[in-house]
Parts: C-alpha cells; sequence; structure tokens
C-alpha cells in the first residue's frame, strides 16, 4: 500500500523507483529472556563515514531503553541508525546491554552481566552476522547464578554470569556479542537469546561444600572471618541469612 502510494504521487518510472528503494532508518531490538528477566540498551552513534564533524560524547548517546526495568519492561526497542546532533551527521555504532535480573524484593537485591551489539561501515565475514529471509539475526549467551555470603551475618548475595554460547548452547569465551554493517540493518530485528544455567554455583573455590540436597557454607576460622575458606575442613559449617531474612543451613533448600 505504501510503495502505491508512493508511486502514485510520482512521475516517472525512474523516480518511482528511487522511491521504493527507500529504507527505513530504524530497526527493532529483542530479547527472548529468561522469566523475571530484562535488559536495558544504551545506543551509542559516532559520525557517519567521511564526516569531518564531531559531537561530544553527551550528544551521541540515545536515551537508555528500559531504564526503570523493574517497574515498566518492553522487549521490542526501536532503534534509529542515522541521526544528526548539533548539525553532525551520526550513525549507530553499538549498543551497549545490561542483562538484569533480581533475586530478592529488595532493591539491591539485583545483579547484572553485561552484552553488546557493534556495528560498522565494513566487517571481516567472519565477525559478520546473518539474518535469515525472514529479516532476523539471533544471538545467544547463557546466564548463571553465582552465590557467596557478605558481612557479619553472613547474608547470601547472588551475581549474575552471563557468557556466549553458539545456538546449540555449548559455551564459548567473552560476553553475548553479535556485530554488524550498517547496511544489514534497516527494517531488520536483532534477538538476543539468552538461557539461564539449571545449576548455581558458588561464586569462589573452596567455600562452599556440595552435599546431596544443597551446599553448605564453611564456617572458617569463626564466624567472623569474612573470607571463610574451607581449608580442608568439610566438618564445620556454618549457618547464613538469605535475602528475606530466614536463617538457614543449607543453600539453596535453607534447612536441611
Amino acid at each position: 500500500m505504501k510503495q502505491a502510494l508512493c508511486i502514485a504521487s510520482l512521475s516517472g518510472l525512474a523516480m518511482a523507483a528511487g522511491c521504493a528503494n527507500t529504507q527505513p532508518n530504524t530497526f527493532t531490538f529483542t530479547a527472548d529472556l529468561p522469566r523475571d528477566f530484562a535488559y536495558q540498551a544504551a545506543v551509542y552513534y559516532v559520525p557517519a563515514p567521511s564526516e569531518t564533524c564531531t559531537v561530544e560524547t553527551r550528544y551521541n548517546k540515545a536515551p537508555v531503553f528500559n531504564r526503570e526495568w523493574r517497574k515498566a519492561y518492553k522487549p521490542d526497542s526501536e532503534i534509529v541508525i542515522r541521526r544528526t546532533r548539533m548539525g553532525c551527521p551520526l550513525v549507530i555504532s553499538r549498543i551497549e546491554l545490561e542483562i538484569n535480573s533480581a533475586y530478592g524484593e529488595d532493591w539491591s537485591d539485583i545483579s547484572q552481566d553485561s552484552a553488546n551489539v557493534v556495528i560498522r561501515d565494513e566487517l571481516e565475514a567472519q565477525y559478520k552476522g546473518t539474518f535469515s529471509e525472514a529479516g532476523e539475526s539471533t544471538f545467544y549467551g547463557q546466564c548463571q547464578w553465582l552465590f557467596r555470603t557478605s558481612g557479619k551475618p553472613r547474608i547470601l548475595r547472588k551475581i549474575l554470569d552471563c557468557k556466549k554460547t553458539n545456538p546449540q548452547g555449548e559455551l564459548g569465551r567473552g560476553r553475548p556479542f553479535s556485530a554488524y554493517t550498517l547496511d544489514q540493518l534497516p527494517g531488520k530485528t536483532v534477538r538476543m537469546k539468552i538461557k539461564l544455567a539449571r545449576e548455581e554455583r558458588p561464586y569462589m573455590g573452596d567455600t562452599w561444600v556440595k552435599v546431596p540436597n544443597g551446599w553448605k557454607r564453611c564456617m572458617g576460622d569463626n564466624f567472623e572471618d569474612p573470607y571463610a575458606f574451607c581449608f580442608g575442613n568439610y566438618k564445620d559449617f556454618s549457618g547464613f541469612q538469605m535475602p528475606d531474612g530466614r536463617k538457614c543451613t543449607i543453600y539453596p533448600g535453607c534447612t536441611e
């Protein structure tokens, strides 16, 4: 319908062809995430190729998508490819992503890790993402919860650790990542697909002991020991406090 209206408003075949070939100036970024996860996306721009103008950093960043992710979250973000700031033509350069989740109700009971999308004028084929016939490109990752205790009450804290994977779920090195060229993006969809590891593990080695129904926290020198490494003592264990205030002796079940 849009093409028909465009052609009708122009005279001459050449002008009609030019109208039909006009590309959109946006693409969609979206994500398939585990339950109760959300992403934030900060989009950065640089002067367009061949441009000699410059723009201060504070002017080359778009508003952050899903800044208030705990209050309102939208998985689809429409991202502008080319824009002008302070009279300088800019093109998208990268999307810095935060993968966020909450493990408790308090404002501080959250953790995040990063992911990135890079856009360049040109890329070597080995680094360049590909799109399906439907116009969608997907990159993959896996996040895992790591747990530790903090402070004299030994309150349980959780840290999110995310790694890139291939489509089969095999872990790679580094954070979830993809790259594209500018000419690939108009009208397309870039999708980040993240899975959650089935098991959690301790943040630091030799601090918890695996038992049949969970993990027990080593005592260390005493309850005041901030590190509390096991150092071969796998008989003396410490209680700890869950984020919701429960007193526990084993994680994740709390009571044995």
